[in-house]
């Protein structure tokens, strides 16, 4: 069966350094009608829930884990009984708003998850944060970038944990090089396309 995208925007806010502001994320659930895979898990349970639709849940991808990202992550590992998936360089991270409790798995840039006998490609872009993670699927012809490449550029650096060279290596050697017609989900905001963000 053909994969479909389901997409759903959660508000809620964003906390790091000190600094605390007002956000809208995207959820992206991958998969056919039996079952799906879940990126991201920001500020509420109930939409993504109903972003699922009742279907098996193989696993929670999470691009990174800054709080705005992963908040609901072990409620909604609870409601589905998914495993929550992240990079492990990501746990310093993680750790700022989950203590406890750690993801049940880590992903590896270059693992293959399937869903729905379809494949999606774990890519390791740090930068944005030391795991971030963009997860790439070829049968749909699109990347999902978490906060590593918006419609306009790089994702934001200069707070803790970021760094602006190697987010901008990040892109150029993991994301630059798919086809430029791949379409880019984005963690915030709209879609854009790899050709339109070449640098």
């Amino acid at each position: 069966m053909t994969l479909r995208v389901d997409h759903t925007v959660t508000s809620g806010t964003f906390s790091l350094d000190g600094e605390t502001f007002d956000v809208d994320n995207n959820v992206w659930v991958i998969g056919d009608s039996s079952e799906c895979v879940v990126i991201d898990a920001p500020h509420d349970v109930d939409a993504i829930l109903e972003a699922v639709d009742g279907r098996r849940v193989v696993a929670i991808l999470l691009t990174h884990a800054h709080d705005d990202h992963v908040r609901v992550a072990p409620d909604l590992a609870h409601a589905t009984g998914a495993p929550l998936a992240l990079h492990q360089a990501d746990h310093v991270v993680w750790n700022l708003t989950h203590t406890g409790v750690l993801p049940h798995q880590a992903l590896e840039d270059g693992q293959v998850i399937t869903v729905a006998g379809e494949e999606i490609h774990v890519l390791h872009t740090p930068g944005h944060s030391p795991g971030a993670l963009c997860f790439y699927v070829p049968s749909l012809g699109a990347v999902f970038t978490g906060d590593t490449l918006f419609q306009g550029g790089p994702g934001a650096t200069g707070r803790s944990f970021s760094d602006r060279p190697t987010i901008e290596a990040s892109i150029r050697e993991k994301l630059l090089t798919l086809p430029g017609e791949t379409v880019v989900h984005t963690g915030h905001g709209d879609d854009t396309t790899i050709a339109a963000e070449v640098f």
